[in-house]
């Protein structure tokens, strides 16, 4: 297992829900904690909070520069930021599209391309994607939000793929229902029953603890029995 001391962990999403959990749960392992919140102000003290909106294209580069300019290394980033607007494919109107994969497809990946030629130093570099359970199967009509985390799951594989020499590890983490703001409108399933974002980071923490001979491509959490997963 990685050992933590020393080692920077970016967290966009920090404000609240599974961003914040892992946030959390790494700087009490020992992580320092660079934090990407739309309000920095919502981030303790001993936190290094940034300004970081996932709509904006400038914000990776920003965000990256200045954890950098904090802690001079990025070990850890993961990608825990996005949003849940309804998208029909049969909706003509595809406003909702864009903000999908503008935000869960394309901030990450701006995020991965301004962090990496420090992970790449770091020789032990972890990136988590937050994806979904909806990014391997559909179960609503929400195809916009489906289409958007198969995406970030594939490229999860291609940032694995092309990171592998440098020491980089990438994992697509696909939970179901994860009882968040996100899922407040969710009457499918009790939320006493959906999983808990502190168990989420939990598991993250150790993913991004592995060593690299013993990496996890994708990794599906779930709250309920579902054929084939």
């Amino acid at each position: 297992m990685l050992e933590p001391a020393g080692r920077v962990a970016m967290v966009s999403g920090a404000s609240r829900g599974i961003g914040r959990a892992v946030a959390e749960r790494l700087a009490c392992a020992g992580y320092r904690i660079s934090a990407g919140l739309r309000d920095p102000r919502r981030a303790p003290p001993e936190w290094h909070a940034c300004r970081y909106d996932a709509e904006e294209a400038v914000g990776a580069q920003a965000w990256t520069a200045a954890t950098l300019a904090e802690f001079g290394r990025i070990d850890v980033l993961v990608n825990a930021a996005g949003i849940n607007p309804m998208a029909r494919f049969l909706d003509s109107d595809e406003t909702a599209f864009d903000a999908l994969m503008t935000v869960n497809v394309k901030a990450p990946m701006r995020l991965i391309r301004a962090a990496w030629p420090t992970l790449v130093a770091s020789g032990t570099g972890r990136i988590v994607n937050i994806a979904s359970l909806s990014g391997k199967r559909v179960r609503n009509d929400n195809a916009g939000y489906a289409m958007a985390k198969a995406a970030l799951v594939s490229l999860t594989q291609a940032v694995r793929r092309e990171g592998w020499e440098h020491g980089i590890r990438a994992t697509a983490f696909c939970p179901g229902f994860v009882e968040t703001d996100m899922t407040a409108h969710v009457t499918k399933q009790p939320r006493a029953l959906m999983s808990r974002p502190e168990d989420i980071a939990a598991v993250i923490e150790t993913v991004v603890r592995l060593p690299n001979t013993a990496s996890v491509a994708e990794l599906l959490l779930n709250c309920r029995h579902e054929d084939m997963l």
